[in-house]
């Protein structure tokens, strides 16, 4: 045979189901391939995803001290400066409540709702930036433009 010659409309793409439990002499009887005894070798749901088959497992293993953050962190929601240029009008006040309508934020539960403006970008028109934090050149890129900077919520009693 030669490589012309084979036809690609014949090619096997996935092997037949294997039939198990049909006796012995198929080679696939009595326990069906699964073993003898234990999890895997019943029809209902194995076993769980950590399960490590006896070992102790890893997050018994780990060491419980020390200190995390995590449950403390603050998490800003970051726009770009270019972003608002976009998407807002000249001598407009972009507060919260104009952001949400803009989609740029949304107060959903399980949200800190912080926002903190980013300097990514130019601003080419004045605007009143309202939010809870800015970084510097943001600010500055705001101020350059002929706008203001306010920061709102416990930043302004910090600032």
């Amino acid at each position: 045979m030669m490589l012309h010659e084979i036809n690609a409309g014949k090619v096997v793409t996935h092997k037949k189901r294997r039939r198990v439990g049909r006796g012995e002499s198929s080679g696939w009887g009595k326990t069906s391939g699964r073993g003898n005894k234990g999890m895997g070798q019943h029809s209902s749901k194995g076993p769980n995803i950590t399960h490590e088959g006896g070992a102790t497992p890893y997050y018994r293993k780990m060491p419980k001290r020390g200190f995390s953050n995590f449950a403390f962190r603050k998490e800003y929601r970051g726009i770009n400066i270019a972003t608002l240029d976009e998407l807002f009008e000249a001598d407009q006040v972009v507060d919260l409540d104009a952001m949400e309508k803009a989609n740029l934020i949304s107060v959903r539960k399980g949200s800190t709702g912080l926002v903190k403006i980013l300097a990514h970008g130019t601003l080419t028109k004045p605007l009143t930036v309202k939010a809870h934090k800015f970084s510097e050149k943001a600010a500055e890129a705001i101020k350059a433009a002929g706008g203001q900077v306010e920061v709102i919520g416990k930043q302004a009693a910090q600032q």
